[in-house]
């Protein structure tokens, strides 16, 4: 289901203020993100934040480069205006208000882009991993999370017995993820996926968390009138199947990826590049 754009950017924009203190998830998934870098040799001039929220691994990645100038993008003014505030007062990001699948950019200006929990909010992946790599300088690194398939799948079937509407987004999985940076002209992509769940006293409190993360339903079929008693009386109900322990459980479903712009060499003599769509 295509994603609301519109939507998407005035619920970050409400939830900037009640952001951090839920995102608890985010941030776990993020210090694993960034624990990705621990082998890898990298010493960038600029580094982007794509997708960076309020900011919160700014000071981690400048902590890792400390000669590194940073970027962080967003699509949320709101969000930008607390991303701005991290940092020491003598390096703090440069914000930038934009699209990740359009990024306001100039090719060849970045050695490392870094998203965290964002790509699952744009709906052309392909376009977006083109942009990253017109952005990157040979040899740069993009790394980042997102999503899977799995992740909300209790809230998806206990919506699905209420309802015809959207309101789960739908996830691409990560074989769809590694195609998508193969088709965009990546090389060596690296994936892995993991399973974190969250537990919950009820219904009512997941959804308070999903309110205040911003994580609202933005897909272009979600049902546009109010939910109202009965229907959440449903959505209970159908959720109560999933209890164990005497309590609620939300799985996500994490896919964690890099991947490197190359540098363009001649092929050696007697080499000829096949389509990797022909071969499958």
């Amino acid at each position: 289901m295509p994603i609301d754009k519109k939507a998407a950017r005035r619920a970050f924009d409400r939830a900037a203020d009640t952001y951090d203190a839920a995102a608890v998830l985010q941030r776990e998934i993020g210090q694993r993100l960034l624990h990705h870098l621990d082998p890898i040799r990298l010493a960038p001039r600029r580094m982007l934040d794509l997708g960076t929220g309020t900011g919160w691994a700014i000071p981690f990645l400048q902590q890792r480069y400390p000669k590194a100038q940073i970027f962080a993008l967003d699509f949320s003014p709101a969000m930008l205006r607390r991303a701005r505030k991290r940092g020491t007062w003598f390096r703090r990001p440069f914000c930038i208000c934009g699209d990740v699948e359009a990024l306001p950019l100039a090719s060849n200006s970045m050695d490392l882009l870094f998203s965290n929990a964002t790509f699952q909010w744009c709906n052309d992946l392909l376009q977006v991993f083109r942009e990253c790599l017109r952005v990157l300088r040979p040899d740069g690194l993009l790394l980042f999370s997102t999503f899977g398939p799995d992740s909300l799948k209790e809230l998806r079937t206990a919506w699905a017995q209420v309802d015809g509407y959207s309101h789960v987004s739908d996830f691409l999985d990560m074989h769809q993820v590694g195609d998508a940076l193969m088709g965009a002209g990546f090389a060596q992509p690296v994936l892995e996926t993991e399973y974190l769940t969250l537990t919950y006293a009820g219904v009512q409190d997941l959804m308070r968390d999903l309110k205040a993360l911003g994580t609202r339903n933005a897909t272009a079929h979600r049902p546009r009138g109010l939910t109202g008693r009965k229907q959440m009386q449903r959505l209970i109900q159908a959720y109560e199947a999933y209890r164990t322990q005497g309590r609620l459980p939300a799985t996500y479903e994490v896919i964690y990826g890099h991947a490197w712009a190359a540098q363009s060499q001649p092929l050696p003599k007697g080499n000829c590049p096949v389509s990797l769509d022909w071969l499958r």
